[in-house]
């Protein structure tokens, strides 16, 4: 018993050293200063002015100072725009209006850059034109071709011309007995009566460019139609 209280002495003892020791070598400590030289630099009073100045730096904005009506105009509306846009159920219906929009915008420039005519496209109604054939019941065995297609040119009606050439092909394909003609028959009946391979390829181009004109309603100048009507020319009808 006397050995633990002489340990437990020893121990209090030494612990309150070490303390003492630390607090001691806490209190020898000394501040040292920053004895280095300063600059002490100044703003530029010039540079600051010419910043002051110069509009990239000029942030508050005014509308209408030096905008014109129109650009006021385009900076309200696209103001309005975002504003739509902000909201979730409103910017996602407005989202899709433009969507919609852009998409009937693209397929309107790429229908009149092929030459369709929109109102045949909205009201379903051809453009009229003169035609003194009624394919029902005209007769290709009395028609004299070349006398009509002139006329047509000269009339510089080629879509008329280019139907013309057409049925004159059709008049050869069925002199040269390739053909059975009747009024009533397609032009893809047509198509399939030819045995021929290369013939009914290179029938099948002419039918296309012709029902592109005729029944797309394409529109063709001159250097087109003498384009079309080289191809007719082409053609072989007793190719075999």
């Amino acid at each position: 018993m006397y050995k633990v209280i002489c340990l437990l002495f020893c121990f209090f003892i030494s612990a309150s050293f070490t303390t003492q020791k630390h607090a001691v070598k806490e209190a020898s400590a000394v501040l040292k200063t920053d004895s280095s030289a300063l600059t002490i630099r100044h703003f530029n009073a010039a540079s600051l002015e010419d910043y002051r100045q110069h509009r990239d730096f000029k942030y508050v904005d005014h509308p209408g100072e030096g905008i014109s009506l129109w650009d006021q105009f385009w900076r309200w509306f696209w103001y309005w725009i975002d504003n739509l846009m902000a909201g979730k159920v409103t910017g996602s219906i407005m989202q899709l209006l433009f969507i919609i929009l852009g998409a009937g915008a693209l397929v309107f420039m790429v229908l009149k850059l092929m030459g369709m005519d929109m109102m045949q496209i909205f009201t379903g109604k051809t453009s009229t034109v003169e035609i003194p054939y009624q394919e029902s019941i005209e007769n290709i065995h009395e028609i004299s071709f070349e006398e009509e297609i002139e006329k047509a040119i000269s009339n510089r009606n080629f879509r008329l011309a280019v139907r013309l050439l057409y049925l004159n092909c059709l008049k050869k394909l069925s002199d040269a007995g390739a053909i059975q003609w009747k009024a009533d028959k397609t032009n893809q009946a047509y198509l399939h009566e030819l045995k021929n391979p290369e013939q009914q390829q290179k029938f099948g181009l002419l039918t296309r460019q012709f029902e592109y004109v005729w029944y797309g309603d394409f529109k063709v100048d001159q250097e087109h139609f003498q384009q079309i009507r080289n191809s007719f020319q082409q053609f072989n009808p007793k190719l075999r």
